[in-house]
């Protein structure tokens, strides 16, 4: 979508506040290809940039960031790798990241081929898939391992089918959506804990017999949920924080329970950096051979004029929403 002055862009302009704007067409440079966006995303990580103000220092914020998970069409290319009419997934960093617009221009290392035939709009959601896989890989090894997936948005319903693949013998998901819960389980968790609070805690107490988790994957991004994640881990075992915090103020967490435990914690991003993007596109594979159906995950699609809409609803989240993405 595009005038002879400029394209169509989403702008995060204040805290919880985005806008549908003009703004101008970029120009790829060496190496940058210039692609057309079909379809972006709304990740956890944008809502706690544009909702909660991390890593923003001032406002209004560059047309289309921080979009990072979208899929389009090439228009021009300054790299061999991509020719004009190549469809594309575009994995930028998330720092550089331009999504949410019309036009982009990237490099052609965050950018990879789409195979024909799935929907593009289910095969956007191989960028966060991708970090998932990548995240993974850096885990003990699972086979035998009981594991805890606490958010059940599209990050933590991909953890409960790359857990289930990797061979985790028991996955417990946590959300206090029963909608969420349901698509966890036919994604991959064997038992479901609806809850939000402090009884969560109790709960897998409860399911592993008082010794708490091998694994525990905090997808939330909230500072109770970090915190809690240290009382859910067993001994020794292994906390992964995928989740970004409301802000990138201090977060208090329970250091008590880290350090009693001995256990091993790690933040998990940057899978675009990953030479050859070896992770999204095992992704891409999976989804495109139909391991794994995004029409649960897709739920709500809306065009880019309504981009405050679908922020709204992407942070509510109501009763029925999974993931939502915005046209261009």
């Amino acid at each position: 979508m595009k005038s002879k002055s400029g394209m169509v862009a989403v702008q995060a302009v204040a805290r919880r506040r985005v806008e549908t704007i003009e703004a101008p067409m970029p120009a790829p440079g060496d190496g940058e290809v210039l692609v057309r966006t079909e379809f972006a995303s709304i990740c956890g990580s944008d809502l706690h940039q544009i909702w909660h103000g991390w890593n923003i220092r001032d406002w209004p914020q560059p047309p289309g960031y921080p979009g990072h998970e979208g899929v389009g069409q090439v228009v021009e290319s300054r790299s061999p790798g991509f020719d004009a009419g190549d469809h594309v997934l575009l994995v930028p960093h998330f720092l550089i990241s331009r999504c949410f617009a019309a036009y982009q221009a990237v490099h052609a290392r965050y950018l990879v081929k789409l195979p024909d035939g799935p929907a593009r709009k289910h095969l956007l959601m191989a960028q966060q898939l991708g970090t998932v896989i990548w995240g993974a890989r850096q885990l003990p090894h699972l086979v035998g391992k009981t594991c805890v997936v606490v958010g059940q948005g599209s990050a933590g319903l991909f953890w409960d089918f790359v857990l289930r693949r990797a061979g985790a013998e028991r996955i417990i998901a946590v959300d206090p959506v029963a909608h969420r819960l349901g698509v966890g389980k036919l994604l991959g968790a064997h038992e479901v804990v609806q809850s939000s609070g402090s009884e969560t805690a109790q709960a897998i107490n409860d399911l592993t017999g008082g010794q708490g988790a091998d694994i525990v994957i905090e997808a939330v991004g909230s500072t109770p949920t970090l915190s809690q994640a240290f009382d859910l881990v067993k001994p020794a075992g292994t906390v992964v924080l995928f989740g970004l915090p409301e802000s990138d103020g201090p977060v208090p967490f329970r250091f008590d329970a880290f350090f009693r435990k001995r256990c091993t914690a790690y933040t998990c991003h940057g899978s675009q950096d990953e030479p050859g993007l070896v992770a999204v596109r095992q992704a891409l594979d999976w989804i495109a051979s139909g391991q794994i159906d995004m029409g649960r995950i897709t739920t709500h699609t809306l065009p880019a004029a309504r981009a405050q809409e679908g922020f709204e609803l992407a942070a509510g989240p109501g009763p029925s929403v999974v993931k939502v993405t915005l046209t261009f």
